[in-house]
């Protein structure tokens, strides 16, 4: 069974179960197992494919909602007299919100079962979306207002991709996470693209309140979906009991958590997203900046969307390739780091391109080569968390999450720091291979595939318990 293991040829959810429970444990570590079987079934083929379609409109919903305000937020300061500095402060405190419960998001998902965060928290995020005109309208500070909302909407949908790993671990054949977790990581591409299109028509037709009307409601709507025909109606509580027995959780302590951050392929898929999150953040952030000033008569839309529109087939295509390698019998491990060199070696190379660019077009298709090949890391480093440590990769991707969010923002600032210092894009793109490369080599020499929430010495599976 180890042997099927390793090279990924188990593909049923029946024959997955049995892998993933040692059938040598005895006594109260063989309880523990039947009880992981009994509650982290992996779902049929069919059932799996409705659920990455609605997760994938999931993502995308979250995007629009995200997206809204900064894309009303020039309306928004004409309208409420907002300097540029008010502005960037109502922009930037989604970020401290978001940072604070990828953690908390993970853990709750990991003891009580992803689905039921995801539910909760898009409705709560989602009503939180359509009620911000009401608070920006009646308050008589909208500046505060709005600062409060981006921030509790940056703490709500911070549970989002640490639930979704949670639940992809759980529930999804380990040949099949590839596609999924690719799939739905193309919903945030997507999402940039709906809203930047149809968000902006309706801004223009109706006012900056439509934008955050429709993206919130239809996020509702999703969630309303979900409760009613996935869940069949049952109420998603989250209750301190539930919480505190876990489940299917046997309870792991905080120095069986030190083990676990002592593992060498621990370590690395935290500093590979780590690297990842921060190169990404920065192109996404001064990709605009860089066309305006070496392309300033070229059209936005252009730089805009199409490197957007190469990154969702892009993605789709990294886990198709991920999960017919290891169905094929490849080894788990040399899949993921394929995946990641991919993402972060060869777009690196495409990054360094762009110093020596002179024209528009060329520019173009260098950044759209970079922004695809960079969506290879959702079939790398992001399902590597859930090969390592299925029992808790919602609360350990969490702090994946945490890391890279925070270093992102760091980058970012460094980035402007250089571009003033230096009056040169090309050592903003020398810093992101330079950081691509470290992420890179660390995961190359140290990930692995095997599980590591175990205790080898008495043959069964440790879950987190904090």
């Amino acid at each position: 069974m180890a042997i099927l293991q390793k090279h990924g040829k188990i593909s049923g959810p029946d024959l997955v179960c049995l892998k993933e429970t040692p059938s040598d444990t005895i006594g109260d570590a063989g309880g523990h197992q039947k009880n992981w079987s009994e509650h982290n079934t992996n779902w049929p083929r069919p059932l799996a494919r409705v659920w990455t379609v609605v997760l994938l409109l999931g993502t995308c919903l979250l995007y629009c909602a995200r997206v809204a305000m900064p894309i009303c937020a020039v309306s928004m300061a004409e309208k409420f007299n907002w300097t540029k500095r008010e502005q960037g402060m109502v922009l930037g405190s989604f970020f401290w919100g978001y940072c604070f419960t990828q953690v908390l998001g993970g853990y709750v998902s990991d003891r009580v079962g992803g689905e039921k965060v995801l539910l909760l928290s898009a409705a709560a995020w989602g009503a939180m979306t359509a009620f911000t005109p009401v608070l920006a309208h009646f308050c008589s500070q909208p500046i505060f207002s709005m600062t409060l909302a981006r921030f509790l909407m940056g703490l709500l949908q911070g549970v989002h991709y640490p639930s979704l790993v949670s639940l992809c671990s759980q529930k999804v054949v380990e040949s099949e996470r590839g596609f999924l977790m690719s799939t739905v990581g193309s919903g945030s591409y997507l999402g940039t693209l709906v809203i930047g299109g149809a968000g902006s028509l309706m801004l223009d037709l109706y006012g900056w309140e439509s934008v955050f009307y429709v993206s919130g409601l239809l996020s509702v709507l999703w969630a309303y979906c979900i409760w009613k025909y996935l869940l069949k109606g049952e109420g998603p509580i989250i209750t301190l009991e539930s919480l505190g027995r876990g489940g299917p959780r046997s309870k792991l302590s905080k120095r069986h958590w030190l083990r676990l951050f002592k593992q060498p392929a621990v370590c690395a898929v935290i500093i590979t997203h780590l690297c990842t999150a921060s190169t990404f953040f920065t192109m996404l952030s001064w990709l605009p900046t860089y066309f305006k000033d070496t392309f300033p008569d070229a059209k936005g839309w252009v730089f805009n969307v199409i490197p957007w529109f190469v990154a969702i087939p892009s993605s789709l295509f990294s886990g198709c390739l991920s999960d017919h390698l290891i169905s094929r019998g490849f080894d788990t491990a040399a899949v993921r780091k394929l995946m990641q060199f991919f993402s972060m070696g060869v777009s690196s190379v495409f990054t360094l391109l762009l110093c020596g660019t002179t024209t528009f077009p060329t520019a173009v298709a260098f950044v759209s080569a970079t922004m695809g090949l960079t969506t290879f890391s959702h079939s790398g480093v992001s399902v590597n968390v859930q090969d390592l440590a299925p029992s808790c990769a919602g609360a350990l991707f969490g702090v994946m999450n945490t890391c890279g969010a925070f270093s992102g923002v760091l980058m970012v600032y460094f980035s402007g720091y250089l571009i003033e210092a230096t009056g040169s894009w090309a050592s903003v793109f020398t810093l992101i291979t330079v950081v691509n490369l470290v992420g890179l080599v660390t995961f190359l020499a140290f990930a692995e595939a095997r599980r590591v929430d175990m205790d080898s010495s008495k043959g069964h599976y440790h879950d987190i318990h904090i």
